[in-house]
Formats: C-alpha cells, sequence, structure tokens
C-alpha cells in the first residue's frame, strides 16, 4: 500500500503506474482471481442487472467475471460515453457487435438497450481503507450515481482494482462517492 496523503493527479499517477507495471501473464491470472472471488461474493438475481466495463490499458479483465455472472442470469452492461458530462450503461449480449466510444473504450452501439445497474463495478485509479476512490478525473461514475440517486435507485457499488492501487488516503471532495466495497485479486472487502 502506498504511504502517501498527496493530491488526487499525483496519487492517480502512482497507482497507474503501478499497475502498468504488472506483467501481461500476471494481470491475466489476476484477473482469474477476480473472477473466482467476484463470482463466490456477488449475488445476483435471474435478470438482475450488473454494470461492468471493456479493459483499457492495464485494467483488470472483467470479461471472465462478467461472462460468470451472465451463465447465472444477470444482465450485463458496460459504460458508454455520451459526451464530457454523461455516460449510460449499455446491455452487452454475446456476439453483438462493439463500436469505439472514444477514450480507447469500446462499447455496445445505439441499438442496444439502455439499463439501469442494479450492482456497478467500478473502475478505480486509486482507492482507500474507507472506500474513497480515484477514477480517471472525468467524474462520470460520481455523476451517474448521483442520477440514479436521484431517481431513488440505490445500486450497489463494488470498486474494481488491483491490490497495487490501494493507498494510505484518498482526499475527499464533496462530490466524491464512497465506495462501500471494493473487489481485487485477493477478494472481496468491505470498508469502513
Amino acid at each position: 500500500m502506498m504511504d502517501d496523503s498527496a493530491s488526487k493527479p499525483h496519487l492517480r499517477a502512482g497507482r497507474l503506474a503501478a499497475r502498468d507495471a504488472i506483467p501481461v501473464a500476471e494481470r491475466i491470472e489476476k484477473s482469474l482471481q477476480l473472477a473466482d472471488h467476484g463470482l463466490a461474493t456477488i449475488p445476483v438475481s435471474p435478470g438482475g442487472i450488473v454494470s461492468g466495463f471493456l479493459p483499457i490499458r492495464s485494467e483488470m479483465d472483467l470479461r471472465p467475471l462478467m461472462a460468470g455472472l451472465r451463465q447465472r442470469g444477470a444482465r450485463i452492461c458496460v459504460p458508454v460515453i455520451l459526451d464530457k458530462e454523461r455516460i449510460v450503461f449499455r446491455e452487452l449480449v454475446p456476439g453483438a457487435p462493439l463500436v469505439d466510444c472514444g477514450f480507447g473504450t469500446s462499447a455496445p452501439g445505439p441499438d442496444a438497450a439502455e439499463l439501469e445497474p442494479d450492482i456497478m463495478l467500478v473502475p478505480v485509479a486509486a482507492f482507500d481503507a474507507t472506500g474513497q476512490r480515484i477514477g480517471y478525473g472525468g467524474g462520470y461514475y460520481d455523476r451517474a450515481i448521483a442520477r440514479f440517486r436521484e431517481k431513488g435507485l440505490q445500486p450497489r457499488l463494488i470498486g474494481i482494482a488491483f491490490d497495487c492501487q490501494e493507498v494510505a488516503s484518498v482526499p475527499a471532495e464533496p462530490h466524491d462517492v464512497r465506495l462501500p466495497a471494493v473487489l481485487t485479486e485477493s477478494g472481496l472487502r468491505h470498508l469502513d
């Protein structure tokens, strides 16, 4: 764990560099470990909606976990950036074509159903033991979660990261949404 209470950009850069340094074969193994832990600890009901994400750069690869949750009856969706302020979650179904969505991401096209997740698997650049997280700096997830809550929805939030992305403390801002749990290659942790 990095012992640093520096600024968000500094923490983000340091933890992303640590993530980038994980060799590809080890990253694949850790993604499979995360999938095993997630399938053992994330309950889904048939028709329940889970948002994941397709990996970019050196992110944890959630495809094995999403495939396992789909086999249990979950509907899977992934984020799509619509503009500088908003993301929506479109259903990811096997065999459906993916389109380039910018920032190195791909997702189902505009014909795919837009879903409101019951469980959100949230990408994390850095996190701390209290559940504060740093994303990539765009605020997309914070705004999407706020939108869901304004509608009276309370999706279960689970951060997704490698163990090496934990830091001693993340500076919190008023708009930041705290994560009650994080899933890493070591398992699911409920955060204070």
